[in-house]
Protein backbone atom coordinates (compact mmCIF):
# COMPACT_ATOMS: atom_id res chain seq x y z
CA UNK A 1 0.00 0.00 0.00
CA UNK A 2 1.22 3.49 -0.87
CA UNK A 3 -1.68 5.79 0.08
CA UNK A 4 -4.81 5.17 2.17
CA UNK A 5 -8.18 6.83 1.64
CA UNK A 6 -10.23 6.81 4.85
CA UNK A 7 -13.92 6.20 4.11
CA UNK A 8 -15.11 7.59 7.43
CA UNK A 9 -15.06 10.75 9.53
CA UNK A 10 -14.49 12.19 13.00
CA UNK A 11 -12.61 10.35 15.72
CA UNK A 12 -12.56 7.13 13.70
CA UNK A 13 -10.74 8.83 10.83
CA UNK A 14 -8.35 10.64 13.21
CA UNK A 15 -7.26 7.35 14.77
CA UNK A 16 -6.62 5.82 11.36
CA UNK A 17 -4.60 8.86 10.28
CA UNK A 18 -2.41 8.53 13.38
CA UNK A 19 -1.83 4.82 12.72
CA UNK A 20 -0.95 5.53 9.08
CA UNK A 21 1.56 8.17 10.17
CA UNK A 22 3.34 5.58 12.30
CA UNK A 23 3.60 3.42 9.16
CA UNK A 24 4.68 6.39 6.98
CA UNK A 25 1.58 5.98 4.83
CA UNK A 26 0.07 9.15 3.29
CA UNK A 27 -3.66 9.56 3.94
CA UNK A 28 -6.67 11.00 2.13
CA UNK A 29 -9.63 12.30 4.13
CA UNK A 30 -13.10 12.38 2.61
CA UNK A 31 -15.73 14.80 3.85
CA UNK A 32 -19.27 15.94 3.25
CA UNK A 33 -20.06 19.62 2.80
CA UNK A 34 -21.00 19.73 6.50
CA UNK A 35 -17.59 18.41 7.60
CA UNK A 36 -15.35 20.66 5.55
CA UNK A 37 -13.65 22.09 8.68
CA UNK A 38 -13.52 18.81 10.66
CA UNK A 39 -10.33 17.75 12.43
CA UNK A 40 -9.76 14.65 10.31
CA UNK A 41 -9.81 16.82 7.19
CA UNK A 42 -7.14 19.07 8.66
CA UNK A 43 -4.89 16.21 9.77
CA UNK A 44 -4.85 14.15 6.56
CA UNK A 45 -2.25 14.69 3.84
CA UNK A 46 -5.01 15.23 1.27
CA UNK A 47 -8.75 15.74 1.41
CA UNK A 48 -11.61 15.56 -1.03
CA UNK A 49 -15.32 16.37 -0.83
CA UNK A 50 -17.60 13.44 -1.67
CA UNK A 51 -21.05 14.98 -1.41
CA UNK A 52 -23.67 16.85 0.62
CA UNK A 53 -24.29 16.57 4.35
CA UNK A 54 -26.58 13.53 4.29
CA UNK A 55 -24.52 10.38 4.90
CA UNK A 56 -26.51 8.49 2.27
CA UNK A 57 -25.20 10.95 -0.32
CA UNK A 58 -21.60 11.10 0.91
CA UNK A 59 -20.10 8.58 3.35
CA UNK A 60 -22.41 5.82 2.12
CA UNK A 61 -21.97 6.71 -1.56
CA UNK A 62 -19.86 3.81 -2.77
CA UNK A 63 -19.15 5.12 -6.26
CA UNK A 64 -18.14 8.54 -4.89
CA UNK A 65 -15.64 6.94 -2.50
CA UNK A 66 -14.05 4.79 -5.20
CA UNK A 67 -13.88 7.76 -7.57
CA UNK A 68 -12.26 9.82 -4.82
CA UNK A 69 -9.61 7.13 -4.33
CA UNK A 70 -8.79 7.13 -8.03
CA UNK A 71 -8.66 10.94 -8.26
CA UNK A 72 -6.28 11.22 -5.30
CA UNK A 73 -4.05 8.29 -6.27
CA UNK A 74 -4.96 6.19 -3.22
CA UNK A 75 -4.46 2.46 -3.68
CA UNK A 76 -6.21 1.40 -0.46
CA UNK A 77 -9.46 2.22 1.36
CA UNK A 78 -9.89 1.94 5.10
CA UNK A 79 -13.60 1.97 6.05
CA UNK A 80 -13.07 2.36 9.81
CA UNK A 81 -16.14 1.04 11.60
CA UNK A 82 -19.81 1.75 10.96
CA UNK A 83 -20.86 3.14 7.58
CA UNK A 84 -19.57 0.71 4.89
CA UNK A 85 -17.12 -1.28 7.02
CA UNK A 86 -19.37 -4.37 7.02
CA UNK A 87 -20.76 -3.95 3.51
CA UNK A 88 -19.70 -6.89 1.33
CA UNK A 89 -20.72 -5.14 -1.89
CA UNK A 90 -18.44 -2.18 -1.13
CA UNK A 91 -15.52 -4.48 -0.33
CA UNK A 92 -16.13 -6.26 -3.64
CA UNK A 93 -16.32 -2.98 -5.58
CA UNK A 94 -12.98 -1.93 -4.09
CA UNK A 95 -11.39 -5.17 -5.23
CA UNK A 96 -12.91 -4.84 -8.71
CA UNK A 97 -11.47 -1.32 -8.93
CA UNK A 98 -7.98 -2.60 -8.05
CA UNK A 99 -8.05 -1.06 -4.56
CA UNK A 100 -6.98 -2.76 -1.34
CA UNK A 101 -9.95 -2.98 1.03
CA UNK A 102 -8.50 -2.83 4.54
CA UNK A 103 -10.85 -5.32 6.17
CA UNK A 104 -12.29 -8.81 5.71
CA UNK A 105 -12.79 -10.51 2.38
CA UNK A 106 -16.26 -9.90 0.88
CA UNK A 107 -17.17 -13.56 1.38
CA UNK A 108 -16.38 -13.30 5.09
CA UNK A 109 -18.42 -10.10 5.43
CA UNK A 110 -21.38 -11.83 3.78
CA UNK A 111 -21.21 -14.52 6.46
CA UNK A 112 -20.73 -12.28 9.48
CA UNK A 113 -21.19 -8.62 8.50
CA UNK A 114 -24.97 -8.52 8.70
CA UNK A 115 -26.39 -9.63 12.04
CA UNK A 116 -29.18 -11.78 10.63
CA UNK A 117 -26.70 -13.60 8.36
CA UNK A 118 -24.34 -14.06 11.31
CA UNK A 119 -27.14 -15.69 13.31
CA UNK A 120 -27.80 -18.11 10.45
CA UNK A 121 -24.08 -18.88 10.13
CA UNK A 122 -23.75 -19.66 13.83
CA UNK A 123 -26.96 -21.72 13.86
CA UNK A 124 -25.71 -23.78 10.91
CA UNK A 125 -22.45 -24.36 12.83
CA UNK A 126 -24.39 -25.75 15.78
CA UNK A 127 -23.75 -22.79 18.09
CA UNK A 128 -26.44 -21.68 20.58
CA UNK A 129 -27.96 -18.29 19.80
CA UNK A 130 -30.50 -16.02 21.47
CA UNK A 131 -34.07 -16.66 20.18
CA UNK A 132 -34.75 -14.34 17.25
CA UNK A 133 -36.43 -13.84 13.90
CA UNK A 134 -35.53 -16.52 11.33
CA UNK A 135 -34.75 -13.92 8.68
CA UNK A 136 -34.61 -10.19 7.95
CA UNK A 137 -37.71 -8.10 7.26
CA UNK A 138 -38.48 -4.59 6.02
CA UNK A 139 -42.07 -4.05 7.21
CA UNK A 140 -43.58 -3.53 10.65
CA UNK A 141 -46.21 -6.18 9.90
CA UNK A 142 -43.61 -8.89 9.35
CA UNK A 143 -41.62 -7.72 12.35
CA UNK A 144 -44.62 -7.76 14.67
CA UNK A 145 -45.52 -11.28 13.59
CA UNK A 146 -41.97 -12.42 14.42
CA UNK A 147 -42.03 -10.58 17.75
CA UNK A 148 -45.29 -12.27 18.80
CA UNK A 149 -43.76 -15.68 18.09
CA UNK A 150 -40.61 -14.84 20.09
CA UNK A 151 -42.49 -13.16 22.94
CA UNK A 152 -42.03 -9.65 24.33
CA UNK A 153 -39.82 -7.91 25.28
CA UNK A 154 -37.72 -7.96 22.09
CA UNK A 155 -34.77 -6.01 20.76
CA UNK A 156 -35.30 -4.63 17.25
CA UNK A 157 -32.00 -4.19 15.39
CA UNK A 158 -30.69 -2.93 12.06
CA UNK A 159 -29.27 -6.00 10.35
CA UNK A 160 -26.54 -4.02 8.57
CA UNK A 161 -25.65 -1.89 11.57
CA UNK A 162 -23.56 -1.48 14.65
CA UNK A 163 -22.69 1.13 17.22
CA UNK A 164 -26.18 1.16 18.69
CA UNK A 165 -27.76 2.63 15.55
CA UNK A 166 -31.22 1.41 14.53
CA UNK A 167 -31.92 -0.38 17.83
CA UNK A 168 -35.03 -0.29 20.02
CA UNK A 169 -36.28 -2.30 23.01
CA UNK A 170 -39.99 -3.05 22.51
CA UNK A 171 -41.99 -4.34 25.45
CA UNK A 172 -45.47 -4.66 23.96
CA UNK A 173 -47.23 -5.01 20.62
CA UNK A 174 -48.83 -1.56 20.76
CA UNK A 175 -45.37 0.08 20.61
CA UNK A 176 -44.13 -1.90 17.65
CA UNK A 177 -45.16 0.15 14.62
CA UNK A 178 -43.93 3.46 16.09
CA UNK A 179 -40.59 2.07 17.31
CA UNK A 180 -40.07 0.16 14.07
CA UNK A 181 -40.45 3.35 12.01
CA UNK A 182 -37.93 5.22 14.17
CA UNK A 183 -35.38 2.40 14.14
CA UNK A 184 -35.65 1.73 10.41
CA UNK A 185 -35.28 5.41 9.51
CA UNK A 186 -32.17 5.57 11.68
CA UNK A 187 -30.81 2.43 10.01
CA UNK A 188 -31.32 3.87 6.52
CA UNK A 189 -29.51 7.10 7.46
CA UNK A 190 -26.60 5.29 9.09
CA UNK A 191 -26.16 2.22 6.86
CA UNK A 192 -28.29 2.72 3.75
CA UNK A 193 -30.30 -0.44 4.45
CA UNK A 194 -33.94 -1.05 5.48
CA UNK A 195 -33.29 -4.64 6.61
CA UNK A 196 -34.21 -5.27 10.26
CA UNK A 197 -34.32 -8.30 12.55
CA UNK A 198 -35.32 -9.22 16.10
CA UNK A 199 -33.85 -10.94 19.12
CA UNK A 200 -35.33 -11.76 22.50
CA UNK A 201 -34.38 -8.89 24.82
CA UNK A 202 -32.10 -9.87 27.70
CA UNK A 203 -32.35 -7.28 30.48
CA UNK A 204 -29.02 -7.77 32.30
CA UNK A 205 -26.63 -9.84 30.19
CA UNK A 206 -22.84 -9.94 30.33
CA UNK A 207 -21.31 -8.90 27.02
CA UNK A 208 -17.97 -10.67 26.58
CA UNK A 209 -16.04 -10.52 23.30
CA UNK A 210 -13.05 -12.50 22.05
CA UNK A 211 -11.00 -10.39 19.65
CA UNK A 212 -9.77 -12.19 16.51
CA UNK A 213 -7.26 -10.95 13.94
CA UNK A 214 -6.38 -12.69 10.68
CA UNK A 215 -4.13 -11.88 7.73
CA UNK A 216 -4.23 -12.75 4.03
CA UNK A 217 -1.79 -15.64 4.56
CA UNK A 218 -4.30 -17.48 6.72
CA UNK A 219 -2.67 -16.74 10.08
CA UNK A 220 -5.22 -16.17 12.83
CA UNK A 221 -4.67 -14.76 16.32
CA UNK A 222 -7.03 -14.69 19.30
CA UNK A 223 -5.84 -11.58 21.14
CA UNK A 224 -7.76 -11.95 24.37
CA UNK A 225 -11.15 -11.26 25.85
CA UNK A 226 -12.76 -7.97 26.79
CA UNK A 227 -15.82 -7.18 28.85
CA UNK A 228 -18.11 -4.87 26.86
CA UNK A 229 -20.99 -5.00 29.33
CA UNK A 230 -20.82 -1.32 30.33
CA UNK A 231 -22.60 0.54 27.51
CA UNK A 232 -24.28 3.86 26.82
CA UNK A 233 -27.04 4.02 24.19
CA UNK A 234 -26.13 0.44 23.23
CA UNK A 235 -22.54 1.48 22.52
CA UNK A 236 -19.51 0.10 24.35
CA UNK A 237 -17.98 2.57 26.81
Amino acid sequence: MKKVLIANRGEIAVRIIRACRELNLPTVAVYSTADRAALHVQLADQSICIGPAAATESYLNQSALITAAKLTGADAIHPGYGFLSENAEFARQCQDAGLNFIGPDPAVIELMGEKAAARQTMTAAGMPVTPGSPSEFTTATAGLAAAQKIGFPVMLKASAGGGGKGMRVITQASQFEHEFSLAQNEAVKAFGSKQMYLEKYLAKPRHIEVQILADQAGTVWAVGERDCTIQQHHQKV
